[in-house]
């Protein structure tokens, strides 16, 4: 995830970013050279959707926003002029053409939601996300959700180590100038891996759930980040339950607070996580080692954790 900017209308921007107007004509096209290429895909994803034209996609993604906005009171001429109509009059016979009724009476619906019906799956979720609805199942099976309780509880358990180390070890340099990722900022001592391992699924939950920026900065020793750890895991791991359920590995989400926006696949979220979960968590048991604390009881294998969680019957 790459650096956010604060104060834009973050959703306007992506979708004028990935919706191209050229001579009075939606057409979808390729960004400029530099653009991330996560938004191309996107835009290759847009330009194939079949019955919506992009325009129509954009207005269409708009009224949802203002739906979603005055379900929780905001006023029908602020939603009208941030969806971008010149007057209420015409928000207001584009909204009830749409949704069936009025823009006044959805502060009084909130259970009939905000999407509208989408050829392409694309919808808006949140003031700052859109979410691709991938429609089909892909299923991932269940080794995700072995490596996935694996790795909360493996953290866990190094966490749990942490706790026997002097704040003077927590804190000693060990891996001079070491990254694990270039944008991650420095990881050279048991503290700081320690806290990207508690700590780095919360940024990623905030994008799928249309979140703002989390706080990361509050949990410095090791029993809040062990609390804190507990909290994220369970929310983890009902997320990644929940779209193991839907079949929903396909589906995507566009985080308008990354600059430039960036598109995610939730499979490519979760194997990212646990690709450098997993590696943080041996350089963790690496720098307990170095720390003093016996780590023979930390068998990293997800065979052996599996055999113990099972009661040894698999």
């Amino acid at each position: 995830m790459t650096a956010r900017r604060p104060g834009r209308d973050r959703l306007r921007e992506l979708l004028d970013a990935v919706l191209v107007e050229h001579e009075g004509a939606a057409v979808v096209g390729t960004l400029a050279a530099g653009a991330h290429s996560s938004s191309f895909h996107f835009t290759r994803q847009v330009s194939r959707a079949a019955g919506e034209a992009p325009a129509a996609l954009r207005r269409r993604v708009l009224l949802e926003r203002a739906a979603w906005e005055l379900q929780r009171g905001r006023t029908v001429t602020d939603a009208a002029f941030a969806a971008g109509y010149d007057s209420v009059e015409g928000f207001s016979r584009s909204f009830s053409r749409a949704f069936g009724c009025p823009p006044s009476a959805m502060s009084r619906a909130h259970e009939r939601g905000h999407w509208l019906p989408a050829p392409n799956g694309i919808h808006f979720h949140s003031p700052t996300v859109l979410y691709v609805d991938v429609g089909r199942e892909v299923s991932a099976g269940d080794v995700v959700a072995l490596m996935v309780r694996h790795d909360l509880e493996d953290t866990d358990a190094l966490l749990a180590a942490a706790e026997e180390v002097d704040d003077d070890e927590f804190r000693r340099e060990r891996m001079p100038d070491h990254r694990v990722l270039e944008w991650s900022g420095d990881e050279t001592s048991l503290a700081d891996v320690l806290h990207h391992l508690a700590l780095d699924k919360l940024p990623w939950l905030a994008c799928i759930e249309g979140d703002d920026e989390p706080d990361l900065s509050a949990a410095t020793d090791v029993p809040s980040l062990r609390r804190r750890h507990s909290e994220i895991a369970a929310r983890w791991l009902a997320l990644t339950r929940d779209v193991e359920r839907r079949g929903a590995w396909g589906d995507r989400v566009i985080d308008a607070l990354c600059d430039p926006p960036e598109s995610f696949l939730l499979s490519q979220i979760v194997a990212h996580t646990l690709t450098f979960a997993a590696h943080r968590r041996q350089l963790a048991r690496w720098m307990l080692a170095q720390a003093g604390v016996d780590i023979k009881g930390l068998d990293p294998d997800p065979i052996m954790w599996h055999r113990r969680a099972s009661g040894g019957l698999s």
